[in-house]
């Protein structure tokens, strides 16, 4: 029988943990079995050593089954997408609904802002009435009637991850590639889904910035997932510069509504297409990727995901008209000011990860978990890789609530965007590679 002195002490000597450790962990750290120093030396060991495939696949397992799992009796796919973060990534507010067009159900259990990259729910918090916390009644009710849901994680939902991360947060071992899979896909797979597609972001954007480690943390996520027997593809996508030309919460919810109601295209329509056609071809709703791409497509540009998007806001306390009039719904900044260019040039490198920070600095993100957000700050209209700028020209729109604190925005902007008076700009391809 498993304890924690013995998993710690196999772990520690390099031995193979069983699936029967692996239970125990994560019903230990569910129900306070181990304690604080116990599951912290669990986390350091996991760190240090690493964690062979099917270790991985049985702490996966067991920190899933370690609350409710979600079933499912609907007619259509279980699907969903995960992003491992970036800015100017509001994907999931496209994806879900043009998937629920398409046929499939989509269960999305989301999260917050961390560090410099924004958060699903806070998007959609920025939505006046909409609520993202719901019981799990309320929450199948929304999946069956919108064919989607985006919604916050309850108590019931994974409590081994829950517990094993404010763990990891203070024993300085968040950046395990085994702890960081197993956490993402503890969480996704309790959902009860069918299919997943992974976004693995690199760029300096993202949290990772290395094409190897992103490569590594792709073939983890999708192994363990696939030997858990959910179908699983990651692409591995270009975080260089901004996904949308909006960052913040309200911004990027007008950003998605120009791209749900035909008004404007790029890069956030482009990588929502293809991590849907993915989705419908893995699932078997369409023929092949390509096929599922055109689907998702058609879905956008024919207006059905704006409807299936207008059925989720409403069926989670938002505007019942929101999609017809979402100008007059969502908030806006009081002081609106240019980032005009210092000099005349190309744009030849974007600091995502500064121009996230500078949306935080804002209010648009969180410092502290504890910090209020202000939906209406951030940036609009920042510039793409390549574009070429005259002196006096906007590089990016700031939107604040204090003069101060837009000041303050438009050096940091300057600062994250550099210019060059060459011509050729190199400009990564958005979509670098696809694993599984």
């Amino acid at each position: 029988m498993a304890d924690a002195r013995s998993v710690l002490a196999r772990l520690r000597h390099g031995s193979a943990l069983t699936t029967t450790d692996m239970k125990w962990v994560a019903q230990a750290l569910a129900d306070h079995g181990m304690s604080d120093a116990q599951a912290g030396a669990f986390a350091m060991g996991v760190c240090a050593r690493g964690l062979r495939d099917p270790e991985r696949v049985a702490l996966t397992l067991a920190m899933r089954d370690s609350g409710k799992v979600l079933r499912w009796d609907l007619p259509g796919p279980i699907l969903d997408k995960h992003s491992t973060g970036g800015v100017g990534d509001c994907i999931s507010l496209v994806l879900a609904p043009a998937l629920a067009a398409c046929g499939a159900y989509v269960p999305m259990i989301s999260g917050r802002g961390l560090g410099h990259t924004g958060g699903t729910l806070d998007k959609l918090e920025a939505i006046p009435g909409l609520v993202t916390q719901l019981d799990e009644d309320r929450f199948r009710a929304v999946v069956a009637e919108a064919g989607c849901a985006i919604v916050g994680a309850n108590a019931d939902i994974a409590p081994a991850d829950r517990r094993l991360y404010a763990v990891r947060d203070v024993t300085s071992t968040v950046d395990s590639l085994d702890l960081i899979t197993a956490s993402i896909l503890s969480k996704k797979l309790a959902a009860g889904l069918e299919g997943l597609v992974l976004d693995v972001k690199i760029g300096s954007g993202a949290f990772m910035k290395d094409k190897k480690a992103a490569q590594a943390l792709a073939q983890a996520l999708v192994t363990t997932a696939n030997a858990a027997e959910c179908k699983t593809t990651a692409l591995i996508s270009d975080m260089s510069q901004p996904l949308a030309p909006s960052l913040g919460n309200a911004l990027e919810v007008a950003e998605v509504m120009r791209v749900l109601t035909g008004a404007a295209d790029g890069p956030l329509v482009e990588l929502s297409v293809a991590l849907g056609g993915v989705l419908l071809a893995n699932a078997g709703s369409a023929n092949d990727v390509q096929a599922g791409a055109d689907a998702i497509c058609a879905a956008i540009k024919e207006g059905r995901a704006a409807t299936q998007f207008g059925r989720m806001v409403a069926a989670m306390g938002g505007p019942v008209h929101f999609v017809e009039n979402w100008q007059r719904f969502l908030p806006e900044a009081t002081v609106i000011r240019e980032v005009s260019a210092l000099q005349s040039g190309h744009i030849a490198a974007i600091d995502g990860e500064a121009l996230g920070l500078a949306v935080v600095s804002l209010g648009g993100g969180r410092r502290i978990e504890t910090d209020k957000i202000d939906p209406r700050v951030g940036l609009t209209q920042v510039v793409r890789l390549g574009a070429k700028v005259r002196k006096g020209q906007p590089l990016a729109v700031v939107h604040a609530s204090r003069p101060d604190d837009a000041d303050r925005a438009v050096a940091a902007v300057r600062a994250a965007i550099s210019l060059s008076e060459s011509d050729t700009i190199a400009v990564p391809d958005l979509i670098h590679e696809r694993v599984g």
